[in-house]
């Protein structure tokens, strides 16, 4: 590391455009990762992400062309499905939402496996590519790919901030919403598109395996930090920038490094710090908030001694003055 040229690295267009696309992936993966975090629907982010994969394989054997924009379509058109999918088997069933995510996740998953063996050992052979749709390739993306992936975060975190209190309402008390007109169903329904956009477009850069994680450690890394949803939601896509950033940076200076796990690893990084060190939630902090109250408990009990010690004394002078 001490031998790396960092400026001629940091001007280098091939990386510039890598670090652009990795952050902005972070940062709106971030942001929509709070809300289902908030929600308690952390798995729908791995069973969306598992579920792009046979949409990606679709897109490819329907056009022959590694277009990311055919796969983009792809790939949300099949998220979409088992967004549906989820809905239909919860409302019409009594399975509950976290088995019908976890049947989404494995049907959806192994049907694109299967699919991209086929493809593998099709005419268009290994040269596909698509492989690398399991745990990304980010030094594959180009300037085309960047200004798709700057896009699309544009309009999510602008929908976010547009929609920021109907989010609010309906992480926190959907009754509450739905009681006021708000249409739950269909905020619903669009928040799990928004999420399936933003797994989409991180599925090149990190891949279907590893893109729910960096949709919910950031969120879960903001939380120790705040109390406040605002900026928790603000913290939350600056953790995931930091991390695209430094899986970026680690991965440019270190030969045949992926950089989709090491943005996760980064991110992880993040979340055991916040852990540790996070004022009121951190190891730390309790730590030290249990000694004070230790401190303070011994304190009172020494200073009751003392006073019951003065008192018995005060009352054996007494009786003895008697």
């Amino acid at each position: 590391m001490a031998g790396i040229n960092w400026l001629e690295l940091l001007t280098d267009p091939n990386t510039q455009w890598i670090l652009l696309g990795s952050i902005l992936l972070g940062l709106s993966s971030g942001v929509l990762g709070s809300f289902a975090y908030l929600r308690k629907q952390s798995l729908m982010g791995d069973a969306l992400a598992h579920a792009a994969l046979p949409g990606v394989c679709i897109a490819f054997m329907l056009t022959g062309s590694k277009s990311i924009v055919f796969f983009l379509i792809g790939a949300a058109v099949s998220g979409l499905i088992a967004t549906f999918g989820v809905g239909f088997v919860t409302r019409n069933s009594r399975i509950k939402q976290d088995s019908a995510l976890g049947i989404v996740l494995s049907v959806f998953f192994g049907l694109g496996i299967v699919l991209l063996t086929q493809i593998q050992h099709g005419s268009s052979g290994n040269q596909s590519g698509l492989d690398k749709f399991l745990f990304g390739q980010a030094a594959s993306m180009v300037h085309k790919d960047v200004v798709i992936m700057t896009a699309v975060a544009g309009v999510l975190l602008l929908v976010c901030a547009l929609l920021f209190k109907e989010f609010k309402l309906l992480s926190f008390d959907s009754g509450f919403a739905k009681g006021l007109g708000y249409p739950v169903t269909f905020l619903e329904q669009f928040m799990m598109f928004l999420i399936v956009v933003a797994v989409v477009v991180g599925i090149q850069a990190v891949g279907v395996v590893l893109m729910s994680a960096l949709l919910i450690t950031p969120a879960v890394t903001a939380r120790y930090w705040t109390e406040r949803l605002g900026v928790m939601v603000v913290l939350s896509g600056f953790f995931g920038a930091v991390s695209g950033f430094v899986g970026t940076l680690v991965s440019t200076t270190a030969n045949n490094m992926p950089t989709g796990p090491l943005s996760v690893l980064a991110a992880t990084v993040l979340f055991v710090v916040s852990v540790l060190v996070a004022p009121r939630r951190g190891v730390l902090s309790k730590v030290l908030q249990r000694l004070s109250v230790r401190r303070a408990v011994l304190e009172e009990k020494a200073l009751l001694q003392r006073g019951l010690e003065r008192a018995s004394f005060e009352a054996g002078k007494e009786g003895r003055g008697a």
